[in-house]
């Protein structure tokens, strides 16, 4: 009988540091995808825009022109339109999201109202947007509108109410209130998972050393929790920043620039959405996308300041 040699086959798997390696490698390829595709965006953003950054520079920032047939453009409008719209809607939607985070995740309510009540505002969230536009439209508007003269009469020597509202078209203040009303539940909801996340020890020990439950709230569960609140408000900024379809059918979308927070404006996404469609000419073209450019551009310094203020928090 002739030899025969037998037939081994030797499988290997790998090991768990080669698994470990493959990945890792494949975290920080969908990481440098994720950094191609914002710095492809910004090239193509940019690219589109420089008609309008040759003609007009820096400048394009502080005009207030916007003649389409004349070919004339300026910014100070818009971005005053979106900054200030921004900034009531921080100045309403902060305060109310951050108390709903507190009475949805402490003691003052029992479990099964706080829980219901938790998601009931979650689902603000899923609202879309031209819903909530068209509710401020034939609602808020004719609601605000009484509030709006009042404030008028009453602060109406300050530049900022000097202008008495437009009835009936809406306004900056009343685009601010319905981004106030569109960041509260992702500001409340981020919050209170926050807070929820502190340990109960945290409370415990405040208690124990004599804190009332307040002082134990401002002075520990607060502080601690102020990094990741901070994150939840840099998120509802960046939504307000950037919000759309709720803003142009409330906001009048008047070209004309004013200081007044009641008179009618414009903000740099509801211009976009209102001409990009009807633009034709090139430089026309060119100015909506330095509208757009900017507009990047300063939502990645505030997520920047965002990001360098947590770490600050952290650190302390």
């Amino acid at each position: 009988m002739s030899d025969s040699s037998e037939l081994k086959i030797d499988i290997t798997t790998p090991d768990g540091a080669e698994l470990d390696r493959g990945f890792t490698g494949l975290v920080k390829g969908f990481a440098l995808c994720t950094v191609f595709l914002l710095f492809w965006m910004t090239w193509v953003i940019l690219g589109a825009a420089i008609p309008a950054i040759q003609t007009f520079g820096l400048g394009f920032f502080l005009s207030q022109d916007w003649d389409v047939g004349a070919l004339i453009f300026g910014a100070l409008p818009y971005g005053y339109g979106t900054l200030m719209t921004s900034i009531i809607a921080l100045v309403i939607g902060v305060p109310i999201a951050i108390a709903v985070a507190l009475v949805t995740s402490e003691t003052f309510l029992p479990i099964w109202v706080r829980s219901p009540l938790a998601a009931l505002v979650e689902l603000i969230a899923a609202i879309p947007s031209v819903i909530i536009g068209l509710w401020g439209f034939f609602v808020l508007i004719p609601f605000i509108d009484p509030v709006q003269l009042w404030i008028f009469k009453v602060l109406g020597w300050i530049p900022l109410f000097g202008t008495e509202p437009t009835v009936g078209q809406g306004s900056i203040f009343v685009a601010g209130v319905i981004l106030a009303i569109m960041i509260l539940p992702t500001i409340a909801t981020i919050s209170r998972d926050v807070l929820i996340a502190i340990p109960t020890e945290l409370r415990s020990a405040s208690r124990a050393l004599g804190s009332t439950h307040w002082e134990t709230l401002f002075r520990v569960v607060l502080p601690t929790a102020a990094p990741g609140i901070l994150g939840a408000i840099t998120l509802g900024l960046g939504r307000a920043m950037g919000e759309t379809m709720a803003v142009t059918l409330v906001i009048g979308n008047s070209p004309q620039f004013t200081v007044s927070l009641l008179n009618l404006g414009a903000t740099i996404p509801s211009v976009l959405a209102n001409q990009f469609a009807e633009a034709l000419d090139t430089l026309h073209i060119g100015a909506l996308m330095y509208l757009a450019l900017a507009l990047f551009g300063l939502t990645l310094l505030v997520n920047i300041a965002a990001v360098m203020i947590v770490k600050t928090l952290e650190q302390r």
